[in-house]
């Protein structure tokens, strides 16, 4: 079997937050095919528990505990040395020292390397090997937007962490075989930022587990009796999904709950901020901390919310509701990497006036009878794990049919989704 050097930022599982639910999949797959080694960072303790079940897939691997409070003082040093403050966050010299025993080896030729972050690690001359880069997301236009959410000199600070990581992914992109993004949308978006290598350019769709995230299993209703329940998930320590339920609960839902009194708005994920605390105390909103499984929180509300104002990429909340057979109010920028699908356009607003609209049709049964089904029927027919990780295979074994093209998909590779 061959072997495949992966590098991650995060320990690859659970699978309950966006990046490690893509690398998490990756991994899954990439080990039915491939001898993996695997080195990462852990910077959640109680992740330390998953790592026996994360070596069941891999042969070497390094795991390397990320104190956050530490990295971001380690961070700062970049400041004085010209590069994005993310490099030193997660730059460590031992696991600098097992990638490169594992290379000097000489028994590996190919290396993914997931997120910007990590492509430090392999990013010298190293011969007779293919290196594919998972971009994800086009991480250096993120800090730009969260610049425009912030106050002086934050706002400077995000500005030139934007810039800086911007010529980071343009050399790795230049000196990588292929460089990988979620959605057609990144992908474009990242050529006209780096055309010197758009023809290296191009994406890998996520999927979702259609058969966990099920309609039509029972699950136990977690609401009390007669609520109303439009609901958010996601990691609420996050910047993107703090200031989207910041702005949904302030200045969207108290027109819903003036006008339907039996709304609520439930904000269900791990590791609420003190600002997202502090929104329980609104009328009609509730914030539940981490559950143990999000699936009965979709199944028994009216509509799930992704009111983003900040973000890139495909959003898996958006995904997984749709999964799940839930009508979707989103923003344009929510639903900016999924796949175009009729009858769905209409959930789709801007202002806090057009969403409260729509919300408040969604409540009263008046609209969205069938989104919630032409949701799941679009998640089914567009986002299959097996079918999109497939195209990686291609990439890592310099398959010409993973060239990309001007739409920037992967050559003239015939995929049955399903």
């Amino acid at each position: 079997m061959n072997e495949l050097l992966f590098l991650t930022h995060r320990i690859p599982y659970p699978p309950n937050k966006g990046d490690k639910i893509r690398s998490f999949n990756l991994l899954k797959h990439l080990a039915q095919h491939y001898r993996v080694h695997l080195g990462t960072f852990i910077d959640d303790p109680q992740d330390w528990r998953h790592v026996p079940a994360v070596k069941e897939l891999c042969g070497d691997t390094c795991f390397v505990g990320l104190h956050p409070a530490w990295a971001k003082i380690r961070s700062v040093s970049a400041l004085w040395h010209g590069e994005p403050m993310t490099l030193p966050y997660y730059r460590n010299t031992r696991l600098q020292s097992w990638v490169d025993g594992i290379l000097n080896t000489g028994s590996v030729r190919r290396i993914l390397v997931f997120s910007s972050a990590m492509g430090q690690y392999v990013s010298g001359d190293i011969r007779d090997t293919r290196r594919v880069i998972d971009f994800v997301d086009m991480d250096s236009d993120k800090w730009h937007q969260y610049s425009g959410k912030h106050p002086w000199p934050i706002s400077w600070l995000y500005r030139r962490e934007g810039a800086a990581l911007l010529g980071v992914e343009r050399r790795l992109a230049a000196n990588f075989d292929r460089s990988i993004f979620v959605s057609e949308a990144e992908a474009e978006l990242f050529k006209r930022h780096a055309p010197e290598s758009a023809q290296r350019v191009t994406y890998v769709e996520n999927g979702v587990d259609t058969d966990y995230f099920s309609p039509d299993r029972e699950y136990p209703d977690p609401y009390p009796p007669g609520e109303q329940v439009l609901v958010f998930t996601g990691a609420m320590d996050y910047i993107a999904n703090v200031d989207a339920v910041d702005w949904f609960a302030r200045e969207v839902f108290p027109a819903i709950y003036a006008r339907h009194a039996a709304a609520r708005f439930y904000i269900v994920g791990s590791r609420p901020v003190k600002n997202v605390q502090n929104l329980a105390g609104l009328p009609g909103v509730r914030v539940t901390g981490a559950v143990t499984d999000i699936r009965p929180y979709l199944a028994h509300a009216r509509a799930a919310v992704a009111p983003l104002r900040i973000a890139r990429g495909v959003q898996n909340k958006v995904l997984e509701a749709m999964a799940m057979a839930r009508p979707v109010l989103a923003t344009r920028m929510a639903m900016e990497g999924i796949q175009p699908c009729p009858g769905l356009e209409s959930l789709v607003a801007e202002t806090p006036e057009a969403m409260a609209q729509q919300a408040l049709a969604v409540l009263s049964g008046d609209a969205a009878a069938h989104a919630g089904q032409r949701g799941r029927e679009c998640v089914l027919r567009n986002y299959n794990w097996g079918a999109n990780l497939g195209r990686i295979e291609l990439l890592l074994e310099g398959n010409s049919a993973g060239t990309s093209t001007a739409s920037g998909r992967l050559g003239d590779i015939s995929v049955q989704r399903g």
